[in-house]
């Protein structure tokens, strides 16, 4: 990836607010948070790839602000609304690196909602305007936090069906039950690379490569944290009709007769895959092999599907029971659901198959557009809100405070009340509290800096994040 034209990444109507901040302001200092949303709290991840690839060194050069001005006067049709000398005051004083400073908690930290993520402030005060020009780039760090904090509660939702179905010996494999299959259903190649890296915080199975490639070269992975394995797709089970689907199969296996191998099965009939192919033509092959056949259903309903699979699949192959009392295919045999597959359907399938006596650790799961893409900044309720400034010399804490009816007609203050003055955020008896910078000592206040006047101060590995997210 290369550089964009930064002077360009901030929404239009930014590059008034030079004239429309009031006379004498000095200083702007805003903060991000998680006001709310779908879960009650929120996976920080994703900051440090902004400031590298988009905020670091020297970003506003001339040939950019020509460039920009061009632009931005065939948008606004006026020449009274971008002021050029801004940026070359930039350029000419600092060389063209950004005169902020951004303070965060630990990238991985899980904070619950209403609290401080972030600050930003400028450092000159001839840049005021700078603090919130810079949020509509940095409000996107909302995506990979987001994914981040989805897969994280569903890792929550599988381990307890671990913990109530599943053999101690399992547990190691936690880390692959959901696969990231979520990059032909993401916006773009830079989306796949944020929101899949994202999952990776949580999970090690992933089919997304530049979630890989991204946590080498923004956060330091020695190796790639997504793995996978050998897998068919419809194009190559369906090649011989559906007379040659058995043949096929057996050629798969054939092709890796050890390791790990998942074959999609519901081409024509996933029942007689799974009785008559699977469980008796090709079932010594199976059970003669080094490693394990992961059997992929990719229609109809998951819950019913599943259940009739598992009923078929431990009556060709048998089972044990494991220490809790649940059904285990012999290791040879797995199954991955990766149709259908979302936050709100993972817990009914593991219930399902838990009352059917079927132990979780029997399946795994894919999951694509609803992990990387069902996502909003309103999914967490992300906003980034000024909270203090400086005008002529006085400090001024800034609040907005809305007022709003509810479905009644009862008037209400929004849950868009934002917070006043510098912050902290701070652990009060091990649980996070956000206060203001009075009523906490530095030592105390976890928001580290990690980007001042043009440069990353602090920054963080990818087993480093990983560790701090962990359950």
């Amino acid at each position: 990836m290369t550089k964009e034209n930064l002077i360009l990444l901030a929404d239009a109507y930014k590059y008034s607010h030079h004239k429309l901040y009031i006379p004498g302001t000095q200083f702007i200092y805003s903060y991000l948070e998680s006001r709310g949303g779908k879960f009650e709290e929120t996976v920080f991840y994703g900051l440090q790839y902004f400031l590298k690839e988009y905020l670091s060194g020297v970003v506003f050069t001339k040939e950019k602000l020509d460039e920009a001005e061009t632009i931005l006067t065939e948008v606004f049709g006026r020449k009274d609304v971008f002021d050029r000398s801004r940026f070359e005051y930039i350029i000419d004083k600092y060389g063209g690196k950004l005169p902020v400073r951004i303070k965060a908690v630990a990238e991985g930290t899980v904070v619950p909602v209403r609290n401080v993520l972030m600050t930003i402030e400028n450092t000159d005060p001839e840049c005021f305007w700078l603090t919130n020009f810079l949020e509509t780039l940095l409000m996107q760090v909302w995506y990979p936090c987001t994914v981040a904090s989805v897969s994280r509660e569903i890792k929550k939702v599988v381990k307890k069906y671990y913990e109530e179905t599943a053999s101690a010996a399992a547990f190691g494999g936690i880390d692959f039950v959901l696969n990231d299959f979520g990059f032909r259903g993401a916006s773009s190649v830079e989306s796949a690379g944020i929101g899949g890296s994202a999952h990776l915080v949580n999970f090690a199975g992933s089919d997304t490569i530049p979630g890989s490639v991204f946590a080498k070269k923004y956060y330091d992975a020695p190796v790639a944290p997504g793995l996978s394995i050998p897998a068919t797709e419809h194009s190559v089970v369906t090649l011989l009709g559906e007379e040659g689907e058995l043949e096929i199969f057996k050629h798969i296996l054939d092709s890796y007769p050890t390791g790990t191998i998942a074959c999609v099965s519901d081409s024509y009939n996933i029942f007689r895959a799974c009785e008559e192919y699977w469980g008796t033509a090709l079932k010594e092959q199976i059970l003669k092999r080094d490693g394990t056949l992961v059997i992929r259903p990719d229609s109809g309903d998951p819950v019913q599907t599943l259940l009739r699979i598992f009923t078929i699949l431990m009556d060709k192959f048998g089972y044990t029971t494991n220490e809790k009392g649940f059904k285990v295919l012999p290791p040879q045999v797995r199954v991955i659901q990766g149709d259908g597959i979302s936050y709100s359907s993972i817990p009914g399938i593991l219930e399902a198959l838990k009352q059917a006596g079927i132990s979780a650790e029997n399946l795994v799961l894919g999951m694509g557009g609803a992990l990387l893409q069902r996502v909003n900044r309103d999914t967490q309720e992300f906003a980034l809100k000024c909270a203090y400034a400086v005008v002529n010399g006085e400090a001024i804490n800034v609040q907005k405070m809305p007022v709003e009816l509810d479905a009644t007609g009862q008037l209400r203050t929004s849950f868009k009340k934002s917070k006043a003055g510098k912050l902290r955020l701070i652990k009060d008896n091990n649980t996070f509290k956000t206060v203001s910078e009075e009523d906490a000592p530095v030592s105390a206040d976890l928001l580290q800096t990690v980007f001042e006047n043009g440069e990353v101060t602090l920054s963080y590995t990818f087993d480093e994040v990983k560790k701090t997210a962990a359950l």
